[in-house]
């Protein structure tokens, strides 16, 4: 879709951890939202498979021989890095000195596996057990694209159940081009923080919004290659399915037990097909439909986001302190009119570097307070909308869109949201969709989410999205068969708003060797929130290898 600076944040996934204290905001669904949410560069709809076009170089690793067996790759799957206690980090309460360090080398273009390589930077938590009684490890994905499986594991090492941590080894890495592996970078913060606060044009001067949206976007490609040039074409997700492989054999295991939220379960589902006989015990959480067309996702991802608001809404209008009001059937337009309304009225706030709320970041806050359950998300919800809309207070939206956007308290952004864009652009390629096409993409927008898309034109979808991208690649949308893996597990939650849940049946249904486990409820992801029936099936699952009954469903 066109980059538009129009609507609010570019959506992302999020990783099961507790609301107010998550580390980092990551997973991702396989689209942008067309309306409400963008990426960095303003990319409304750039998502798993991205998109790109125009003449440049094609990136797709070559067929042919890979993995261990491949005598090119022997150096990298050979080595032996050297792990080391992990510095503790002051400002958190648990001591990760637990935890321990290391980093490997990868090649950057597998094609050409000797002319250079990059780094990987991993973590793992030793197991409490040895013998027998150890099974392996156990690598893990937070999701993004973009999303740091360092900070990850960090912020929820010490919750992890105690089965699991003494029959495993939890290993996590940050994947090429995020957080401390060789890292792509695009923008510094002051322009970051300039980019995530403004709205931009009036929505209805549509010349204005596109040739605004252009620049930043052309802006954007030219910071990426200013910065980080030579890593832009090799950032995409087979490669790093291709990284966990050497990973696997480097911590010593003979297959990959892995689990990954959100588009890590795209990174899983890219690593069975590309090692279907290396797959050991995968649970894919939340999950992206890699045979998505990404426009059609992007459409399912803001109609999720809608039905969590309204849902949000309607409950919250039951509640004597509800700042959207008392009827139900007016609470949601309540909300969107004041989120709208900040473009013209932002409000101060507590800060002391003076930031106002302004609608991008009252929306991003929204968005990222619907990825948590009930409990949770709509509690802070109620609390933030409450100090907006009752005491002019726009300092909690402002700061749950920080956290979303990877900003800490200093000003520092920790890089998410460049990976995200340059991973999506990285991945794939759409073609720009007919005029027809648009219109009943448009019209169904309008249908099924006409709050979220009351400002959304044609325009807004009539590009195949990363606009002014350099590279081309030929990875495309489509079914990921699998064939000759080990069972998958498959999780999807009913009202998860990122990655709505028929994108979870369609990834079970493509695999040939897959279970669908369901959760009917709120919230992006299901395992380690709290609901025994999917903890312990999953466990279950990781431990000894049973699966859950077809069509298990917990409520």
């Amino acid at each position: 879709m066109r980059i538009s600076s129009r609507h609010g944040a570019r959506l992302r996934g999020a990783i099961p951890a507790a609301l107010v204290t998550a580390v980092f905001v990551a997973g991702c669904s396989s689209g942008g939202v067309a309306s409400k949410v963008k990426d960095s560069a303003g990319n409304p709809g750039a998502g798993v498979p991205g998109a790109a076009r125009g003449p440049g170089l094609d990136t797709t690793p070559i067929p042919g021989a890979k993995g261990q067996n491949d005598p090119s790759l022997t150096a990298f799957y050979t080595q032996q890095p050297d792990w080391k206690a992990c510095a503790d980090d002051p400002e958190t309460a648990a001591d990760e000195g637990e935890l321990e360090c290391a980093s490997l080398r990868v090649p950057l273009d597998y094609a050409n596996p000797g002319t250079k390589a990059i780094t990987i930077a991993a973590m793992r938590y030793p197991a409490s057990a040895s013998g027998s009684a150890r099974i392996g490890s156990l690598l893990t994905n937070p999701g993004g694209p973009g999303g740091s499986g360092l900070d990850y594991l960090k912020g929820s090492f010490e919750s992890t159940d105690p089965a699991i941590h003494k029959a495993f080894d939890i290993v996590a890495f940050d994947p090429r081009g995020v957080g401390e592996s060789s890292q792509v970078k695009c923008l510094d913060d002051a322009e970051r923080d300039r980019r995530d606060a403004e709205d931009g044009p009036d929505p209805k001067d549509i010349a204005a919004s596109t040739a605004f949206d252009d620049q930043r976007s052309k802006e954007f490609v030219e910071g990426c290659e200013r910065n980080s040039g030579d890593l832009l074409p090799f950032v995409g997700t087979r490669n790093a399915a291709r990284d966990m492989d050497i990973l696997r054999v480097v911590v010593g295991d003979e297959q990959l037990n892995y689990l990954g939220y959100s588009y890590g379960t795209y990174l899983g589902a890219l690593y069975a097909e590309e090692f279907p006989n290396r797959t050991g015990r995968l649970v894919l959480d939340g999950a992206v439909d890699p045979a998505a067309d990404p426009l059609d996702d992007s459409i399912a991802q803001q109609v999720g986001f809608e039905k969590s608001f309204t849902r949000f809404a309607e409950d919250c209008a039951t509640r004597p302190d509800c700042p959207l009001g008392s009827d139900p059937a007016k609470a949601a337009l309540v909300g969107v009119d004041f989120l709208d309304g900040l473009r013209t009225s932002p409000l101060s706030t507590r800060l002391t570097d003076g930031r106002r709320l302004t609608s991008s970041l009252g929306w991003t806050g929204t968005i990222r307070l619907l990825y948590a359950d009930e409990a949770q998300g709509w509690h802070a919800l109620r609390e933030a909308l409450t100090a907006a809309m009752e005491r002019g207070d726009g300092t909690p939206l402002v700061l749950y869109a920080d956290d979303y956007n990877g900003r800490d308290e200093n000003g520092k952004y920790d890089g998410s949201m460049d990976a995200l864009s340059v991973i999506s652009c990285a991945d794939g390629m759409s073609e720009a969709p007919s005029p027809q096409r648009v219109q009943e993409v448009l019209d169904r927008l309008h249908r099924e989410a006409p709050l979220f898309s009351r400002d959304t034109v044609a325009e807004d979808l009539d590009g195949p999205g990363c606009e002014f991208w350099p590279f081309r690649t030929t990875e495309k949308p489509h079914a990921v068969k699998a064939a000759g893996s080990k069972p998958i597990l498959v999780i999807g939650t009913t009202g998860d708003p990122a990655t709505p849940y028929a994108a979870s049946e369609r990834l079970a249904e493509g695999f040939e060797n897959a279970t669908l486990l369901t959760l009917e409820g709120e919230g992006h992801t299901a395992y380690g929130r709290g609901n025994a029936c999917i903890d312990d099936a999953v466990n279950a699952y990781l431990l000894d290898g049973t699966m859950p009954a077809p069509d298990t469903r917990c409520s």
